[in-house]
């Protein structure tokens, strides 16, 4: 398979025609018909269903879709960083993460890179420990954000010197705001809003002392924001980390740690024996200093071990 053929296949697939995609392509629609049936030809399956207004991808297609985009993509990343390869620095640095208060750690260090070497960018993509890995491994990104419980012993790894708490937000006029702490009995019976990831489904499993299946469920999130605005709306109280949401002024929302309390660690990896680009090696060098930094932070931020 050609990269070109790939771009096509992609172009189509966007624009779900032929037509479409030649006139977005600039190319001849005989002209891409025919690389398709070649692409298919050598895919031995075939890759769409031609109906009357538009064209759909089949299963071998939606498949051959998630591969051809990162495949895309690692040449896009590969030509960004060999155009540095003449001594300056410069480039894009690909980090995958999650959300958590601890990243500002991260972004210091990339705000630290762009100082000393303004042509260096960032790219930052949020998603879940499964797919940050599977970025990771496939050369996607450069770095990942891990929170624990994640197996990091696979990767290159520092651990980020903050802690996240778990907590509960709700409205700061619901009776159960008076509360300094929440304990697994306050949520009985209670609608809860839980996160989608499946580590944090685990650690809160945990935490509640039974599965969310066994508790009032009514919504599930992948982002604490959104979550938020259903707490906000009255829909449930929302079991999250802190200092993502804004609770100052006329914010209608509190947090409340939970009790016992749970607090997790991040880890910020990259592949062993790498060999980094230098936009990524000069990243790392200043997130090792913001780290080294961290005895100027708040007392109660540092894992003191």
């Amino acid at each position: 398979m050609e990269l070109r053929e790939l771009k096509y296949f992609l172009a189509i697939a966007e624009a779900e025609s032929i037509s479409g995609a030649a006139e977005a392509l600039f190319v001849t629609q005989p002209n891409l018909s025919r690389q398709m049936r070649n692409l298919e030809r050598e895919a031995g399956q075939q890759l769409f269903v031609r109906g009357s207004r538009k064209i759909a991808l089949t299963e071998a297609g939606k498949l051959l879709r998630k591969r051809a985009e990162e495949i895309v993509e690692l040449v896009q990343k590969t030509q960004s960083e060999l155009s540095g390869a003449d001594g300056d620095v410069r480039g894009t640095v690909s980090i995958g993460c999650g959300e958590s208060y601890a990243v500002h750690l991260i972004a210091a260090a990339a705000g630290r890179t762009r100082v000393r070497c303004p042509d260096v960018n960032f790219c930052f993509i949020s998603a879940d420990t499964n797919d940050v890995t599977e970025k990771l491994d496939s050369g996607l990104i450069d770095f990942g954000i891990l929170i624990q419980p994640s197996d990091v012993s696979k990767y290159e790894a520092l651990r980020l010197p903050l802690l996240d708490t778990w907590g509960v937000w709700m409205r700061k006029d619901d009776p159960m705001a008076e509360k300094s702490e929440i304990r697994a009995e306050d949520l009985d019976g209670r609608p809860l809003i839980l996160s989608k990831h499946s580590f944090n489904e685990r650690l809160i499993a945990d935490w509640l002392g039974r599965s969310p299946d066994e508790r009032k469920v009514v919504a599930f999130y992948n982002l604490l924001y959104n979550a938020s605005l259903l707490v906000e709306e009255g829909l449930g109280y929302a079991i999250g980390l802190d200092r993502l949401i804004n609770t100052s002024g006329d914010s209608a929302l509190c947090f409340r740690p939970l009790f016992p309390r749970m607090q997790t660690h991040l880890d910020i990896v990259w592949k062993k024996h790498a060999v980094l680009s230098k936009p990524a090696a000069q990243f790392l060098q200043c997130v090792k200093e913001v780290f080294g930094e961290g005895t100027n932070l708040s007392s109660r931020d540092i894992d003191n071990g």
